[in-house]
């Protein structure tokens, strides 16, 4: 009781809005979110764009998030949050839990994961923990993501240096070593030096399959 004989009540855990497109879900959060008694819905909206504009607006804490939406999807959400710097922290709850699709949220920015089978109780926690600044992936979904990882590092390109990514354009083009040599201005020797680097890094021992392994990579795009 305040001294003028009011009571104070405590700020709640997170203001939060709700992004969903299936009506029968999104009620039935929003209800679970409230009766946690730590969290305010202060609005919600029924697909992407809808949801994007009521973020810019509300300015809420978390947005919580379907992956699966018309418009804009989830992750188009989360771009658009990370990219304009606007502050909200983004939960995705999505019927997709492959590991792949988990990795690309995290990758773009979103502050949490979790199926939407997740008990209540787990999702209010996992609101108030992103509200906090955590990043939230419940054990279920963490399994597969170093394998993902692995994975990514093994398809990223090497890092290649200017003159051995000049040889593989080349040799995209179907310049030999010697053509080579005499476009970039060097010896034929120094060409195939960086031949020979670029071979390593591309773990391949011709042309043909540079150039393959070049473009499997993304580093002729």
């Amino acid at each position: 009781m305040s001294d003028s004989g009011r009571t104070t009540q405590a700020r709640p855990g997170a203001r939060v809005v709700v992004v969903d497109d299936h009506p029968f879900f999104r009620d039935g959060l929003i209800r679970g979110l409230r009766q946690s008694g730590q969290i305010e819905v202060i609005g919600e909206a029924g697909d992407g764009r809808e949801g994007l504009e009521l973020i810019r607006s509300a300015q809420p804490d978390v947005a919580v998030l379907d992956y699966q939406m018309p418009d804009l999807d989830g992750l188009d959400v989360v771009r658009a949050v990370t990219r304009d710097g606007l502050g909200t922290k983004t939960l995705i709850l999505s019927a997709l839990t492959d590991s792949a699709v988990v990795f690309q949220a995290l990758q773009e920015g979103a502050n949490g994961y979790l199926s939407k089978d997740s008990r209540r109780a787990q999702i209010v926690d996992a609101v108030l923990q992103v509200a906090r600044g955590q990043t939230v992936v419940p054990p279920e979904l963490t399994a597969g993501l170093a394998d993902q990882i692995r994975l990514r590092a093994q398809h990223s390109g090497p890092v290649l240096s200017e003159r051995e990514r000049q040889v593989l354009q080349g040799f995209a083009r179907g310049l030999s070593i010697p053509e080579l040599a005499a476009e970039l201005y060097l010896g034929a020797s120094t060409v195939k030096t960086h031949t020979q680097r670029l071979y390593e890094k591309l773990g391949v021992s011709d042309r043909a399959a540079a150039v393959a392994e070049g473009m499997r990579r993304g580093l002729l795009e």
